[in-house]
């Protein structure tokens, strides 16, 4: 499984900013897959997941109410809508798939990653 992600930049504080990821190979459908997120000097943490062949997701409670995941199966493409944007958001953003269930957001129940994509929220 290939995992590319895209759609980072550069934000003013309340914007908006979606990201794409897209998978490659073989993904299986009962798959985990999701977008986690790592500042410098803090640990990965999972901000949104969700089971590959749909049904309930999970967010960070930080991030509740303002990012959305979901998934366009026929593009084997999963995204991140990020809505009113903080600078406490700003990280690299990477998308990683599993297949650990129920699908959590401890990044240790993820086998697959992609390179990640930098997030920067200015104030």
């Amino acid at each position: 499984v290939q995992l590319v992600e895209s759609g980072g930049g550069s934000v003013q504080a309340g914007g908006p900013l979606r990201l794409s990821c897209v998978a490659s190979g073989y993904t299986y459908r009962r798959h985990c897959m999701g977008w986690f997120r790592q500042a410098p000097g803090k640990e990965r943490e999972g901000v949104a997941v969700g089971y590959n062949g749909g049904g309930s997701t999970n967010y960070a409670a930080s991030v509740k109410g303002r990012f959305t995941i979901s998934r366009d199966t026929s593009k084997s493409t999963l995204y991140l809508q990020m809505n009113s944007l903080k600078p406490e958001d700003t990280g690299m953003y990477y998308c990683a798939a599993g297949l650990r269930l129920p699908c959590g957001l401890d990044f240790r129940g993820y086998h697959y990653w992609g390179q990640g994509t930098q997030v920067t929220v200015s104030s």
